[in-house]
């Protein structure tokens, strides 16, 4: 046993029990294509196992932001998991690429097993809704970078495509149809201002308010971010997607653009899809501009899919045999940036 190194703040032990509980949910995410066992230097994944000709491999790398300062609140970590490996695949996804593997990152002030096993729980159920293999990741106990009971978590994802698949917004036209698909609440984007509501009005997180139903208001905050790579993926094999964007940090003004030429804008209808109670909640007590409000959060729209009109439909039948609620939000013009009708 170390014991200098945990007079400093540092327990081996109890990072070797991290190891040991968490390599159930770590073989619960086993896919194709995944070399190894947890443990070794490096995550394996065999590329050759994939049926993909010329295969174009798309990554990407992503926080939770600040609503782990609700979860620390909440004492809830199990899903905060969820949280890393959504933003991470939806952003691959985005491309057209399937996510192969993740790896986590959990960097705490002071090694609590069970605490670091209900995160890595999360991020296990991630990449099973995803279809992912968790093929490794890291756990630094730092003491002195973090408060009592905090953390952080980060995650990184690779995903793949074939070249003739890969979608960069380059058939995007104008007259194409956009498909929002429903999000489950605020995400993980925006958390900042939602302290700050929170904080300023005085509300419990623990408690519930009368404009969000029967949850507490923190369980309301903490709801997962939708992972929507099965369904989105599905419709991609389906039909012949022009462009997709998730809606995260930035709303639809900064996200949606990205999928667009030069010359090309967005028209967007409100009311063909449900804005949730949990925005209108933070628009009225945080004094937010509505229009203000598409610029910051996804309000009720995680991801958008361009298409020709001919095939929007399509789109939405299958998403909605995978239970997503799936509309017409809008369409592309001739023009430049947003418009909301």
């Amino acid at each position: 046993m170390a014991v200098s190194y945990e007079k400093a703040g540092v327990n081996l032990e109890a990072g070797y029990e991290v190891v040991r509980r968490i390599k159930s949910h770590v073989a619960s995410t086993s896919r194709p294509g995944v070399m190894g066992n947890i443990g070794a230097f490096g995550g394996m994944f065999d590329l050759a196992s994939l049926n993909v000709k010329e295969p174009v491999l798309v990554s990407g790398t992503d926080g939770v932001g600040t609503k782990l300062k609700i979860a620390f609140e909440m004492d809830k970590h199990d899903t905060i998991g969820i949280d890393a490996v959504a933003m991470c695949v939806n952003d691959v996804l985005a491309q057209g690429a399937e996510p192969l593997f993740f790896l986590d990152y959990v960097a705490v002030g002071h090694n609590e097993p069970a605490k670091i096993e209900a995160i890595v729980a999360g991020v296990a159920e991630g990449c099973r809704q995803a279809g992912c293999a968790l093929i490794g990741g890291e756990t630094a106990e730092m003491p002195g970078m973090y408060g009592g009971g905090e953390y952080d978590i980060a995650g990184f994802t690779c995903g793949v495509v074939e070249r003739a698949r890969l979608i960069d917004g380059s058939k995007v036209k104008v007259g194409d149809l956009l498909v929002g698909i429903a999000s489950t609440g605020v995400h993980s984007n925006g958390f900042s201002l939602v302290r700050k509501i929170v904080s300023d009005n005085g509300f419990d997180l623990h408690e519930t308010h009368a404009d969000l139903g029967d949850r507490p208001v923190g369980e309301v905050l903490l709801t997962p971010t939708k992972i929507y790579v099965k369904q989105v993926l599905d419709v991609i094999r389906n039909c012949d997607v022009h462009g997709i964007s998730h809606i995260t940090g930035g709303g639809f003004d900064e996200n949606i653009p990205r999928i667009v030429g030069e010359g090309q804008g967005i028209e967007i209808d409100e009311g063909t899809w449900e804005i949730l109670p949990v925005f209108r909640f933070l628009e009225k007590y945080g004094n937010v501009a509505h229009r203000e409000m598409f610029n910051i959060f996804n309000m009720g729209i995680g991801m958008v899919i361009a298409l020709d009109a001919s095939q929007a439909q399509r789109a939405i039948d299958i998403l909605a045999s995978h239970g997503e609620r799936a509309s017409v939000i809008g369409r592309i013009v001739t023009g430049e940036g947003v418009t909301i009708k």
